[in-house]
This record gives structure tokens, C-alpha cells and sequence, in this order.
């Protein structure tokens, strides 16, 4: 990508964290204190489950090197701003999955440098010799999610009405801004999408069909409401692919490894049809 592009994309990310920061205060926070359970169930499903499968599947299906590194960098990142969005619309426990967002985004920014260190000695070995980035991630990460999250909260705070009136705008540009990135990234590296999207479709289909379901089976199971599990399918299936391309394209500098993510976004939101029809459904009885 050209320098124009990766600004762009630098900013984009951080302006979505941003608006993340604007949904939040510290009541937010005490309140997952004072009743745990959902979040814990959430965030074991997103940082537990999720990487486990995602390299299940690379060990099962055997893709290319760096779509098996991309996939992995993937679930190593958390849900992003669009989960918020697509719980509203199933009529899930919102404050839940801003809960979850948010407080995923924090700790992933100590895990997502293991997985992705993980992820190229395991798989990298014929993309050529390169270092486990560990160090460049983890700075990248505090710079794109630490750092605007905090601003977005301090601004919560400081000047709430005007938060309030800036969210909804910030979130729907978040949302335009995704759609932009995937189709630069797309458009940059359309040969290899083109050559690599039948073998990329059957897994990312499933990564997203095994997580969500595994979201909601493992929420009935330990007796979260109908709508807590719902918010944590979607929370397990809806990844922050602007930050995993993010990753890729400025800190790693590959951009071979933001096609899973590219390809990822719109299957996401295809899935997430399910969880909000049967959101829709639920509240109507």
C-alpha cells in the first residue's frame, strides 16, 4: 500500500477507538464488576475459544502460510465498534457487548503480540525469515487502541452532551471506514484475493459459523439469558478486522497478510444475519 493508503488506515483505526471511547466511563467498567459472570463467559469464548479455533482450522484445512498467519492475527484481535452495532439490531444486552469491546481491546493488547509471535514460528517458515514482531505489535497496539480509547473516555467525561452527540456519527463513520479499508486493500492486492478466495471462503465460513455458535452454546449452558448469549455470539464472531489490517500493513508491513481480513468482513456480516433474526424473534415473545 502507498503511503496516502496506510495514513489512512492509521487514522481510520484510531478514530474507531475513539468512538468506542466516547460510549464509555469508569461506571461502565464498575458495573461488569459488580455482576462478572456474563463478561468472563465473553471473554473466554473471545480469547480463549477463538484463537484455539481459528489454528484448529489452519491445522484442519492447511493454508498458504500467510492466509494461516493473517487468520490467526484475526482472532487474536478483539470485536470491533460493529459488534456494538449489530447487537443493538438483534435487541441484545448492549451495555454487555460495549463491556466486552471494550475491555477485550485492553487485554488483547498483551495477548494479540503472543498469538501473532506464536503464529510466525509455527507457520512462517516458508514466508522467509522474519522476526516474531512481539515488540513493534505491542507498541502499534498502544498507539491505536490505548491511547484513542483513553481520549474518548476523557472526552465522555469532560464534555459528556458533546460525546453524546458525537457517538452515533463516530460510529456510523467507523462503520463507512471499515467498508473503505477493505476495498483499498482489496483493490491493492487483487491478484492474490482472486487466487486465494476459494481456498479462504470454506475457512472463514466456518471460523465464523464454529465461534458464534460456540458464543451462544457456551453462554445457555452456564444459564446467561437469552440475550447475554446472543451478545456473545456475535461478540465471538464479529472481529476488528481495521486493526488486524492495521497490523499487517503498517507494523508488519505485509499486506499478503490483511486479505483474510479484507475477506473476512463482509462474510462476518452476512453470519451476523442469523444472530439478529433470531434476536428480532426473541423479543417479540
Amino acid at each position: 500500500m502507498d503511503q496516502a493508503s496506510t495514513l489512512f488506515l492509521a487514522i481510520s483505526i484510531m478514530i474507531i477507538m475513539a468512538g468506542m471511547g466516547l460510549g464509555l466511563t469508569l461506571q461502565d467498567f464498575k458495573r461488569v464488576a459488580e455482576n462478572p459472570k456474563p463478561v468472563l463467559i465473553g471473554l473466554f469464548n473471545q480469547i480463549i475459544l477463538l484463537p484455539l479455533v481459528g489454528f484448529g482450522l489452519c491445522v484442519l484445512f492447511k493454508p498458504e502460510p500467510f492466509i494461516a498467519i493473517g487468520l490467526m492475527m484475526l482472532v487474536a484481535c478483539p470485536g470491533g465498534t460493529s459488534s456494538n452495532i449489530i447487537a443493538l439490531l438483534a435487541k441484545g444486552d448492549l451495555p454487555l457487548s460495549i463491556s466486552l469491546t471494550a475491555i477485550n481491546s485492553l487485554i488483547t493488547i498483551f495477548t494479540i503480540p503472543l498469538i501473532i509471535n506464536f503464529s510466525f514460528g509455527y507457520f512462517g517458515n516458508e514466508i522467509g525469515s522474519v522476526e516474531p514482531p512481539a515488540l513493534d505489535v505491542f507498541k502499534s497496539l498502544i498507539a491505536v487502541i490505548a491511547v484513542p480509547l483513553t481520549i474518548g473516555m476523557l472526552i465522555k467525561k469532560k464534555a459528556p452532551g458533546f460525546a453524546d452527540k458525537m457517538e452515533a456519527p463516530v460510529r456510523n463513520a467507523s462503520a463507512i471506514l471499515l467498508a473503505i479499508v477493505i476495498v483499498v486493500i482489496l483493490v491493492n492486492e487483487f491478484d492474490l484475493f482472486i487466487a486465494n478466495i476459494g481456498a479462504t471462503l470454506g475457512i472463514l465460513v466456518s471460523l465464523s459459523t464454529i465461534t458464534m455458535a460456540l458464543g451462544f452454546l457456551t453462554s445457555k449452558w452456564l444459564n446467561l439469558t437469552a440475550k447475554q448469549a446472543l451478545t456473545i455470539a456475535i461478540e465471538s464472531g464479529i472481529q476488528n478486522g481495521t486493526l488486524t489490517i492495521s497490523l499487517a500493513v503498517i507494523t508488519i508491513a505485509n499486506s499478503d497478510l490483511a486479505i483474510v481480513a479484507a475477506i473476512y468482513g463482509p462474510i462476518m456480516y452476512i453470519m451476523a444475519i442469523l444472530p439478529v433474526l433470531a434476536g428480532i424473534k426473541n423479543a417479540k415473545k
